[in-house]
């Protein structure tokens, strides 16, 4: 039987979202489980950031000041201690950071599938919990050895980052990450 290019490539196109999809449902979960962010994610911009930290662990600790490398729960390789910008899937630099252009097909799905609903944010802010579904699924998904890594770091970064607004974030990043991101827009962070 030949290959079908246009079936693989949707093939691989569902993994990557599905990928993503499970990654900001943990990160939702910690987020909205911890007391200091109100019980809820609050605003796409805090979502891109919080992100930008799990994806490039490397960098959290220089932006979040209480969260060390060494924390066992970011499980940091010695790789990606060195090399803290070779990450497996890179975002690109946008106008305000961080940012990834697949953030509203993956959060329309979570929602569509009933597992993350739409909750009021601050000012007016579109903000992010778990439906009783999704808390099920982020639990179950937290506790397979595939995704314990990343179920440790999205901990690790909500509990850190409490009582940061999205923007006070995407301002730590651009000042205490300057160099990283004095860059054109629309480029890759590598």
């Amino acid at each position: 039987m030949t290959p079908n290019p246009v079936a693989e490539h949707l093939a691989a196109l569902q993994d990557d979202l599905a990928y993503h999809q499970t990654r900001v449902l943990l990160l939702v979960a910690a987020v909205s489980s911890n007391k200091g962010h109100a019980r809820k994610l609050d605003g796409l911009t805090k979502l891109a950031k919080l992100d930008f930290l799990t994806r490039y662990p490397g960098l959290a600790s220089v932006v979040l000041p209480n969260l060390t490398n060494e924390s066992a729960r970011m499980h940091l390789t010695e790789a990606e201690s060195l090399n803290p910008t070779d990450v497996e899937d890179p975002m690109i630099r946008y106008k305000y950071g961080p940012w990834d252009d697949r953030y509203y097909p993956i959060i329309g799905s979570l929602v569509g599938r009933s597992l993350v609903k739409y909750v009021r944010g601050r000012q007016g802010s579109v903000a992010l919990t778990l439906t009783p579904t999704g808390k099920s699924l982020a639990a179950e998904v937290a506790a397979l050895p595939q995704w314990s890594t990343v179920h440790a770091r999205c901990e690790a970064i909500a509990e850190a980052s409490a009582g940061l607004t999205g923007n006070a974030l995407k301002e730590q990043i651009y000042r205490k990450l300057a160099d990283l991101m004095n860059r054109p827009h629309r480029e890759l962070i590598k």
